[in-house]
């Protein structure tokens, strides 16, 4: 039996995910009595791949090409499938990331392949991998086993903690695989990131901001609590249907799903859309004047009062402990 990890790279630099997958990956596979491998897809990446090996990665597969350096759903997926079929792996595991929502389908129907997605916990029954995942919009937990032959299983960023280790010798080889210009029919041309803030799926603390806020104009409540905390900002679907936040800060099932450390949600109510992105964060703090808000349901700490109020008497507060 062969375990397959998917590690995550975006210019050059490992995803906090890549480390996450490895180090459950190794696991699983240990568990199993299973060979494992990790698969590292991109531009020269040669540098970056001894990190891999403080999180269990033993051998390492490189596929480099020029043409890597941006990210192609079509050539990715073509290369993880052809080392999937070559190494005559059973199991495959990548990140629950952007990037692994859009590979997991496309590798599954090249391989015939079943998934267990937004994965949660793993754990070994009688020789076989059970999965816990989140169902209704995170309101219930189920196992799942896959039952094909070749099984999938994509998992939750920030939920399977990766703690590196002293590493052992890593074995690296060149994986070769001619790409045409047909495998990039689709791929990127330019990347834009943005500064300060790191983004919502890599924190381990955001500050969100709902309809609370009013409007763009008092946005820099939470920016100003997120900046002095060191977090990301995110937002709710409706703040960013009505143009206040970019796409990218959504939370929520129809935006990015997270699972920080700590979560403050400042004039969010909690509908279900938005509980189901971040109900698995560690530590969640809701603001809210209306005490019956469904985000104190799940909330750890709750402060019913006006985020006009709280807001600015919280940075300040936390500006005076940390020093700022």
């Amino acid at each position: 039996m062969k375990l397959l990890a998917f590690a995550e790279q975006r210019e050059g630099k490992f995803k906090k995910s890549a480390f996450e997958v490895t180090q459950a990956a190794r696991r699983m596979a240990d568990q199993l009595g299973a060979e494992l491998v990790t698969l590292v897809v991109g531009s020269m990446v040669k540098n970056i791949l001894p990190e891999l090996s403080s999180y269990g990665a033993a051998k390492v597969l490189r596929v480099d090409d020029s043409r890597l350096q941006y990210y192609s759903t079509t050539a990715y997926s073509r290369i993880v499938a052809e080392v999937v079929k070559r190494e005559q792996a059973t199991i495959v595991f990548l990140p629950a990331s952007q990037m692994g929502k859009d590979l997991a389908p496309r590798i599954a129907a090249k391989l015939e392949a079943g998934i267990a997605a937004d994965c949660v916990a793993l754990k070994v029954v009688n020789g076989e991998i059970l999965a816990t995942r989140p169902v209704y919009a995170g309101k219930a937990l189920v196992d799942v086993k896959v039952t094909s032959a070749t099984k999938i299983f994509t998992l939750r960023p920030n939920v399977f903690t990766a703690s590196p280790t002293n590493g052992t010798k890593l074995d690296v080889e060149s994986f070769t695989i001619e790409l045409t210009d047909t495998d990039f029919a689709s791929r990127g041309v330019s990347v834009k990131v943005s500064a300060g803030r790191p983004d919502v799926t890599e924190a381990s603390i955001i500050v969100s901001g709902g309809r609370g806020l009013k409007g763009p104009e008092h946005f820099h409540l939470v920016e100003n609590l997120a900046d002095t905390m060191g977090a990301a900002v995110g937002a709710s679907r409706a703040v960013v249907d009505a143009g206040w936040r970019p796409h990218d800060e959504q939370v929520g099932q129809t935006g990015k799903t997270v699972s920080p450390s700590l979560y403050i949600a400042c004039g969010i109510s909690g509908a279900v859309q938005h509980l189901a992105g971040m109900s698995t964060s560690k530590c969640i703090v809701a603001i809210n004047k209306d005490k019956d808000a469904p985000i104190f349901q799940i909330a750890d700490y709750g402060i019913v009062g006006d985020v006009f109020e709280v807001l600015p008497a919280l940075t300040a507060e936390l500006k005076k402990i940390l020093g700022k």
